[in-house]
């Protein structure tokens, strides 16, 4: 029952963390180039969201049984 618990936390930080990504995604063509993006969500504790949600629910996954 833990995993599944796990899964969903997991999937619903990976799409908080994908949805703040995207939208920080507008600050490209508003002039940002590529290197300042990536600096600049490097810097957003909410853009790790995204790959701490994908490892989380990866996790469950893997421990679930048949």
């Amino acid at each position: 029952m833990w995993q599944w618990l796990l899964f969903l936390i997991g999937f619903g930080l990976a799409v908080a963390g994908g949805t703040v990504t995207i939208t920080y995604l507008n600050l490209v063509p508003a002039g940002l180039s590529w290197i300042e993006f990536f600096i600049f969500i490097k810097s957003r504790v909410e853009c790790y969201f995204l790959p701490l949600g994908v490892f989380l629910s990866t996790l469950a996954i893997l421990f679930m049984k048949d």
